[in-house]
């Protein structure tokens, strides 16, 4: 029925359409947006992913299950578009899994964690293969870094600055499929956020595995050579950027100087995303995660005394092998007394390879629903209460570039969810609003300020 529809339109003449699509995180689509600009460079025709295409690129995630399945569905629908299209997968999955993704019927090149930047050089013949060809190396001799940035794709920017991770999380893939942590220079990510800037963004979001660990492996050196506070120092005197957004930390990296830093500054916008995981230190123990419960709380008070309206969203597994009743009912409690605004909640998902998969005390897949659905309710609720306390506020909103059913919509710098009536003109704008009610879609009506 899809191919009836939209029945794919060969090109004979011309340069080469290539297609790409990202799963997961901020990081893969900084990525993703640095390839295709070297395409671009050689004469290749980006089109959307929807479109007929002679390759199709997906970069891929491994940090769910689900992420597993939307690369399966993403080869049929691709496959759909063109039958003859040739298929390329990229990103951690494909570092993880490489022969499992290439035995999978119209896969034909997976590339690792160090090829995916050298894409170009591996679709010179474009022919569809018999049985997926695979090229990937071992995860411990990736140490080179390679410099992202998203641009075009969205009203904001996504920068990368870190990549790989040294910690030791029991339920984390991420280790095996980027490698050890290591950073881009002080001077490439300041250089990087000018293009940004000169390409008309509004909005950098900072991205990376983990970013509190910055200045790790900067100039190939294992030792730290800066700091991530001496990042966002470096990064505040941008004056052409007007926003910078600092996505997920750790809570144990987030210290006081860099709380304080951001509270005061003239970008950094007063919005922290903080992985919590769980909120009993037995389970956080047995994640091999670096803090406990108390430091956890303590971050949240700090950045609540220095930034009232700050938001604070929050990342939580539920169904963790050894999970309890009881450690669950902690991790609720806890959360449900935290002056944080949103989470974003994770079933446990088995990967492999991990110490965790490996663990006694595995959770029911029902149980691991039932917990799900509990604490996306109480985030639902945190949200409202936090949208409820910025009403009759003054903000500024910066404007997305999508019709959403006749709406355009934004957000505040503290990432409060607005929208108004459709119009173009205020796409990539930033504006002065007062925050007026909260509307049947959980999205807040605004009254323009001079």
């Amino acid at each position: 029925m899809e191919n009836l529809l939209h029945p794919p339109v060969k090109k004979t003449t011309g340069s080469i359409r290539v297609a790409f699509h990202t799963l997961g995180c901020k990081l893969n689509f900084s990525e993703t947006a640095t390839i295709a600009r070297n395409f671009k460079k050689e004469s290749y025709q980006k089109v959307d992913f929807d479109s007929f295409a002679e390759v199709y690129v997906i970069n891929t995630c491994s940090v769910t299950e689900n992420a597993d399945k939307k690369f399966k569905r993403l080869v049929k629908k691709a496959l759909l578009r063109n039958p003859e299209g040739f298929i390329v997968a990229i990103g951690c999955y494909a570092q993880l899994q490489p022969e499992q993704i290439a035995a999978l019927d119209g896969v034909d090149l997976v590339l690792g964690a160090s090829e995916k930047f050298k894409l170009n050089e591996y679709i010179k013949d474009i022919t569809k293969r018999q049985h997926g060809e695979v090229h990937s190396c071992e995860i411990e001799t990736v140490d080179f870094y390679e410099s992202s940035y998203s641009i075009n794709d969205r009203t904001r920017a996504f920068l990368k600055v870190q990549d790989g991770c040294d910690y030791k999380c029991t339920y984390c893939t991420i280790p095996q499929a980027r490698g050890i942590s290591r950073s881009d220079s002080l001077d490439n990510v300041v250089n990087n956020a000018h293009k940004i800037a000169k390409a008309g963004i509004n909005e950098i979001v900072l991205t990376g595995v983990n970013i509190g660990d910055y200045g790790k492996g900067e100039y190939g050196d294992k030792k730290h050579q800066h700091t991530f506070l001496e990042l966002i120092q470096a990064l505040d005197k941008v004056a052409s950027i007007n926003r910078i957004r600092i996505s997920s930390i750790e809570p144990n990296l987030l210290n006081a100087e860099i709380i304080s830093f951001v509270a005061r500054s003239k970008r950094f916008v007063p919005h922290f995303h903080i992985p919590l995981q769980s909120g009993s230190d037995a389970i956080l123990k047995s994640m091999r995660r670096r803090y406990l419960s108390p430091l956890y709380r303590e971050r949240i008070k700090l950045i609540k005394s220095c930034m009232p309206d700050a938001c604070i969203g929050v990342d939580v597994i539920v169904g963790y092998p050894g999970e309890t009743d009881e450690h669950f009912l902690e991790t609720f409690h806890f959360l449900n007394e935290l002056d944080v605004s949103y989470f974003h909640v994770f079933s446990y998902s088995e990967r492999p390879n991990t110490e965790a998969e490996k663990m006694e005390g595995i959770v029911p897949t029902t149980v691991r629903n039932k917990r799900s659905k509990m604490l996306r309710a109480l985030s639902v609720k945190k949200r409202r209460a936090f949208y409820e306390s910025q009403l009759g506020k003054t903000v500024t909103v910066l404007f997305e570039g999508e019709n959403k059913e006749g709406y355009i919509t934004g957000f505040s710098e503290n990432y409060v969810s607005v929208r108004a009536p459709w119009n173009p003109e205020w796409i990539n704008t930033i504006k002065r609003v007062k925050l007026k009610e909260i509307d049947d879609e959980g999205t807040v009506r605004f009254t323009e300020e001079n």
